[in-house]
């Protein structure tokens, strides 16, 4: 099967080159990247195009923001997979596509989740927390739980059948599209119980006490234009989830 790999960059010059060589150094050969640009100023266009015929397709343009260039990448995607990387991550092996092409095809699954570290921005050997998601059973998303993005691969024929991201949401995008296909249309999920990429901290949603109200607001709309009602604490019990992952070891 066909891996389509989508970076979206913006500026990327100095966390970028970890990104990229994450990917085209993979086991796995099948493999198309695509760099989605916003008409960045730094050295980030060069440093891609050093890569040559490593990268599949690179478009730099003006976009609406994070959501609406990610979507331009899965409607240019071929793959049968889809993943996206961002280019402040980088996966942490060059196995990593090879057991999740093997771990879909084996559950004979729509799409597949890991677990994510976080790291300290300069130094990425230092881990912030850890993400273990652990095994996923219907009606999870009521108590809080949802996914690292991150290590969302979905079946392009899913992005095909229930859509890709909202560009009403600003920050929860990600996470009303996994709501959309995980709770609602309850798509076949398959868990590969491994770290597979290293986060830079320092998320959008989690910068500030205000960004993360703005997050909550939106976690809330999420549900409502899905026509979901979650229980009065779902939306309390995802950030102490997050919370607790301080405390995995």
């Amino acid at each position: 099967m066909k891996v389509s790999i989508i970076t979206i960059t913006r500026n990327s010059e100095l966390t970028l080159k970890d990104t990229i060589d994450s990917v085209v150094n993979q086991s796995y050969q099948n493999i198309e990247y695509i760099f989605i640009d916003s008409k960045s100023t730094d050295n980030t266009l060069p440093i891609i195009q050093s890569y040559g015929n490593k990268i599949s397709i690179l478009i730099s343009e003006k976009d609406d923001g994070l959501y609406d260039a990610l979507n331009k990448g899965i409607a240019l995607a071929t793959g049968d997979i889809i993943g996206i990387l961002h280019s402040d991550d980088f996966y942490v092996n060059n196995k990593v596509i090879e057991n999740v092409v093997n771990t879909l095809t084996n559950k004979n699954a729509d799409a597949l989740y890991a677990d994510l570290y976080y790291v300290e921005k300069n130094n990425t050997n230092i881990i912030h927390r850890k993400w273990k998601s652990g095994n996923y059973t219907d009606g999870m998303f009521l108590n809080g739980w949802m996914p690292p993005h991150p290590t969302f691969f979905v079946k392009r024929e899913i992005y095909k059948q229930f859509g890709s991201f909202n560009l009403n949401l600003t920050s929860a995008a990600d996470y009303e599209l996994m709501l959309r296909f995980i709770h609602k249309q309850k798509i076949k999920l398959a868990y590969l119980p491994e770290f597979i990429i290293k986060m830079r901290v320092g998320g959008k949603s989690n910068i500030s006490i205000k960004n993360r109200m703005i997050a909550n607001k939106e976690d809330r709309l999420a549900w409502k234009i899905n026509n979901l009602k979650p229980n009065f604490y779902t939306l309390y019990l995802k950030p102490i989830r997050k919370i607790m992952q301080l405390f995995v070891k």
